[in-house]
């Protein structure tokens, strides 16, 4: 949706991106308030939270040695201000719901289904359930809440989640919720119909027949926006002067069968 090239760039070139400060940080906070939920609820605080940042990044780093480079060591006030903007996302989140009184069915829970051949996956960050069944997708972001005119990206993202809950359990869930950590943070709900995720079905399938015709055709197009002065791949980009690598041998299956993706990504390992 974002950008073709990019999809090509990520799932069939496999090229690899700097690690970002932002995404790491958004990483830790979202293991920590899955972890929090371990321990009983009286102990669920922000001093509890706090603790677990440290040991959490260390976690981190152990399977992913690079983002040590997101952190100079020798700077003590560094390290420091790196833990304490964590801990602030933290801190915001604790005035936003209340741990205590929180009995999450799931955390980073895989979902996957079948949309008439087409299996779509992916992770929830939280799954709520009321004693009657309903459901209530949670997902934490780390950034600031978009403004209104731009949720829509967000909300696709929930809606997506909603397809697949409701396609494996034939239930809709009650509530999509959105919880800002960045900014002034806030917590966004929405409540979908069938008609809404039958809607983000079409969508999902209208892009992987996309995708079907540029892996068939290896005419991927770069779509430019305000998002190309972040993308690691800018410089290969015929939009900005730069040129693609060749595609590689078998491009077409490893666009369309994540599999092969997978194979070769741990074969480039």
């Amino acid at each position: 949706m974002q950008c073709p090239l990019l999809y090509r760039f990520r799932v069939i070139d496999k090229l690899p991106s700097a690690p970002s400060a932002p995404a790491a940080r958004g990483t830790l906070v979202h293991s920590v308030l899955e972890r929090l939920f371990d321990l009983p609820a009286d102990g669920r605080t922000i001093e509890a939270a706090a603790a677990m940042v440290e040991p959490q990044w260390q976690a981190m780093l152990a399977s992913e040695p690079e983002l040590s480079d997101l952190m100079d060591e020798s700077d003590p006030a560094a390290v420091a201000g790196w833990f304490s903007d964590a801990v602030t996302l933290i801190e915001k989140w604790f005035t936003l719901e209340d741990p205590t009184r929180l009995e999450p069915k799931e955390r980073e829970l895989y979902v996957e289904t079948d949309l008439d051949g087409l299996t779509v996956r992916g992770y929830v960050d939280r799954l709520d359930l009321t004693a009657t069944g309903e459901m209530r997708v949670v997902d934490y972001k780390t950034g600031k809440a978009p403004l209104e005119q731009f949720e829509a990206k967000a909300w696709f993202q929930m809606k997506f989640y909603g397809l697949v809950l409701w396609r494996l359990h034939g239930r809709v869930p009650r509530m999509l919720q959105l919880v800002y950590l960045g900014g002034d943070s806030k917590i966004l709900r929405y409540c979908p119909d069938e008609d809404e995720l039958l809607a983000v079905e079409r969508k999902i399938k209208a892009l992987w027949k996309a995708i079907e015709t540029a892996a068939e055709t290896g005419d991927w197009q770069p779509r430019t926006s305000k998002l190309c002065d972040w993308c690691d791949h800018r410089a290969l980009c015929p939009a900005w002067g730069g040129t693609p690598p060749p595609l590689p041998e078998r491009a077409a299956v490893r666009a369309l069968d994540p599999h092969a993706s997978a194979a070769q990504e741990l074969g480039d390992d």
